[in-house]
């Protein structure tokens, strides 16, 4: 990936001084979806109108992974995903704020007074509806604004916004992914969810199936559906057909899931190189046949249902991130 055109720090020490003074949005913002452009649009606007930088404060790891060390997690955007996100929706900087035993000690005054008010000197800030902050998630919007007023900074709080009866939110995605509703998932993201990973070797059936594919690790925490997927991988600058196989081959050895994408037409050498893989339809679900006959004869099905679909999908949009 070339690199970002934004600063990204972990750190408030390592914040520049042309990113502080300036109007902050704070948020998990994983998935960066629809609900959460709403906060970021706003503080994007608010700085551009003040003349002033605009900033987003996340936090790493998610307090969810840092509160539930032995529970996997299901993060639709990881940190280097979300920042590049992030750097799309035009703001000026991105603190990746460091969430350890320390932060979360912070009582939500600790957190405005060091945090929002010594460390970067916040003129404004934007939050979501349901943010909580400080320790014990004692911090709510409604006591943000009050401290804001006394610390002198002002506080704009976006409600919750939504679709077809359902709030965006990222528990609304990872619901979406787990069926295999990438279509719906994308309804609320705003874009087709990707991922992004280096291309590692596997049992190399698929090629001698003839099938050959690259395959990608999403690690233990991702809850897709197992199943098979029409989509499209950017492999060395360009974008390329292709139908993957997420799951973990109960035909063979039923082992750690991986994500195994067969591309159209393309030949190459892609192991070792990172690669990033859009999802466009759900096709069907991981299962087992009879024979590997059987199993071939369904993957050219799968083949000719995914170019159908894709042949659908690049009329009505244009390639992802």
């Amino acid at each position: 990936m070339p690199p970002l055109s934004i600063p990204v720090v972990s750190a408030v020490e390592d914040l520049p001084a042309s990113l502080k003074c300036g109007v902050v949005a704070i948020g998990n913002f994983d998935g960066v979806h629809r609900g959460h452009r709403i906060v970021i649009d706003m503080a994007v606007s608010r700085a551009r109108s003040a003349g002033l930088p605009a900033l987003v404060m996340t936090f790493e790891p998610h307090p969810r992974a840092f509160f539930q060390p032995g529970t996997p997690m299901f993060r639709l955007t990881p940190a280097h995903v979300k920042a590049r996100l992030l750097e799309r929706a035009g703001v000026d900087g991105v603190l990746q704020l460091t969430f350890d035993r320390d932060l979360a000690a912070l009582t939500a005054e600790e957190f405005v007074s060091r945090v929002l008010v010594e460390g970067i000197e916040a003129r404004e800030v934007v939050v979501g509806y349901d943010f909580q902050f400080g320790k014990g998630r004692a911090g709510t919007p409604a006591s943000l604004v009050e401290m804001g007023r006394s610390s002198g900074f002002g506080v704009d709080i976006v409600s919750a916004a939504g679709n077809a009866g359902t709030i965006f939110s990222s528990s609304a995605v990872r619901a979406r992914l787990a069926e295999g509703d990438v279509e719906g998932a994308a309804d609320i993201l705003g874009y087709r969810w990707f991922v992004i990973g280096e291309v590692v070797h596997g049992g190399k059936r698929g090629r001698d199936l003839g099938f050959p594919t690259a395959n990608v690790d999403l690690g233990e925490g991702c809850g897709l559906r197992h199943g098979i997927y029409a989509v499209r991988m950017k492999a060395e600058g360009e974008w390329h057909d292709g139908v993957a196989s997420y799951g973990r081959r109960p035909q063979f050895d039923d082992g750690a899931p991986l994500l195994e994408t067969y591309l159209f037409d393309f030949s190459g050498d892609l192991y070792g190189k990172e690669v990033t893989v859009e999802l466009f339809d759900f096709i069907r679900p991981e299962q087992r046949f009879e024979s590997v006959e059987a199993l071939v004869e369904q993957m050219r099905r799968d083949e000719a249902d995914a170019r159908a679909h894709l042949a659908d999908a690049v009329r009505r949009e244009a390639p992802g991130p």
